[in-house]
C-alpha cells in the first residue's frame, strides 16, 4: 500500500470530495450574505464574484445556484489545467434564472490587492484559508475591506477528526497531521488548524462583522472512496511531519482500510465557515464575531 499516493488536489482527488463538500459548507450563513447583497446592487444590477483558489469550479457550481441575480464570476487559479473548460462545468443559470458569466484568470492569489477587488462585491474561497500564512490572510482582510467586498471562506480545517471505531493511534496521528497543516512551507508559515481564528480576528480588525458556523466532513459506509483516500492522504502527511509513525502506519492503514471497505467507518472531519461583511453593510452596529 502506497502511504504517499496521488497529489492531493489532483482533479481526481477534487471531484471525489466535491459531495463532502457540498453536503458540509453551511447554507445557515446564506441568509445574511444574501440580505448583504440585496442592499448593495451594482449598476448593472450584476454581482461579480471572485473565487480564489477555485480549483474545478465546486464553490462556484454550489454557491452560484443558491444566489439570485446576475452574475460575473473570476474563478482564479495558479494552475492552468483546472482552469481548462472551467466555464463549461459552471451553472449557467443563477437561483432566479439570470444569466452566469464566468472569466477564468490564472493568478497567484496571494498577491491579491484592493484595486484587483475593484466593484467585486463578494470574494469566496473553499479549502484555502488553512493553507494560508498569517501575513496573507492579513493582507487580504485589508484589500476585501478597501475593496467592500463581503466574503465567504468555507471548509477551512480546524483540527478536529472523530473516526469510529476507535483506535488508539488516532490521536497520535491527528496531533501529526495538525503539526503538519501548520508546517513553514518554502519559508512560509502556515496557519492549518488557527486559520479562522486568524482570519476572525484579521477581519474584526479591518472592521468587518464576521460570522462563523460549523461546516464539517460526516462520513459513512456511501462515501467509502472518498473516506479510503482521505485517509491515506491524512496518515501520508502525518508521517511526513512525525517519521517516527512510519512504523505503526502499514498495519493502522491496513486495519482502517479493510473496516472502511467493509462500510463499518465513519469519519467527523472539522471544518469551519467564515463569512464576513462590511461593517456599514452588516446592521449598521459594531464589528464583532457571531456563530448563527
Amino acid at each position: 500500500m502506497n502511504t504517499v499516493g496521488s497529489p492531493r488536489y489532483a482533479p481526481e482527488w477534487l471531484a471525489l470530495r466535491e459531495d463532502a463538500d457540498a453536503r458540509a459548507r453551511a447554507e445557515r450563513l446564506l441568509g445574511p450574505l444574501r440580505d448583504h447583497l440585496a442592499r448593495g446592487s451594482a449598476p448593472d444590477g450584476a454581482l461579480t464574484v471572485c473565487d480564489l483558489g477555485c480549483g474545478t469550479g465546486s464553490m462556484g457550481r454550489w454557491l452560484a445556484a443558491r444566489l439570485g441575480g446576475p452574475q460575473r464570476w473570476f474563478m482564479n487559479d495558479r494552475d492552468p489545467a483546472l482552469l481548462e473548460d472551467i466555464a463549461a462545468r459552471m451553472p449557467q443559470r443563477s437561483a432566479d434564472g439570470s444569466a452566469v458569466e464566468v472569466v477564468p484568470q490564472q493568478r497567484d492569489i496571494t498577491q491579491l490587492t484592493a484595486g484587483d477587488l475593484e466593484g467585486v462585491g463578494l470574494v469566496t474561497a473553499s479549502a484555502l484559508l488553512d493553507l494560508l500564512t498569517a501575513d496573507e490572510v492579513e493582507s487580504l482582510a485589508a484589500a476585501c475591506a478597501s475593496a467592500g467586498s463581503a466574503v465567504l471562506l468555507a471548509l477551512s480545517v480546524e483540527g478536529r477528526v472523530e473516526l469510529d471505531p476507535y483506535d488508539p493511534l488516532d490521536a497520535d496521528f491527528a496531533a501529526a497531521f495538525d503539526a503538519h497543516q501548520r508546517r513553514a512551507d518554502g519559508g512560509r508559515r502556515l496557519l492549518g488548524p488557527d486559520a479562522v481564528e486568524a482570519a476572525t480576528a484579521a477581519f474584526e480588525r479591518n472592521g468587518a462583522r464576521v460570522f462563523t458556523e460549523s461546516s464539517p466532513w460526516q462520513l459513512g459506509p456511501d462515501d467509502r472512496a472518498l473516506t479510503g483516500q482521505w485517509l491515506l492522504g491524512w496518515v501520508a502527511a502525518a508521517c511526513a511531519q512525525d517519521p517516527s509513525l512510519e512504523a505503526a502506519s502499514g498495519e493502522y492503514l491496513r486495519r482502517r482500510i479493510e473496516t472502511c471497505e467493509a462500510g463499518g467507518l465513519r469519519a467527523v472531519v472539522g471544518h469551519r465557515d467564515l463569512l464576513a461583511l462590511p461593517a456599514d453593510a452588516a446592521g449598521g452596529g459594531p464589528a464583532g464575531t457571531a456563530s448563527l
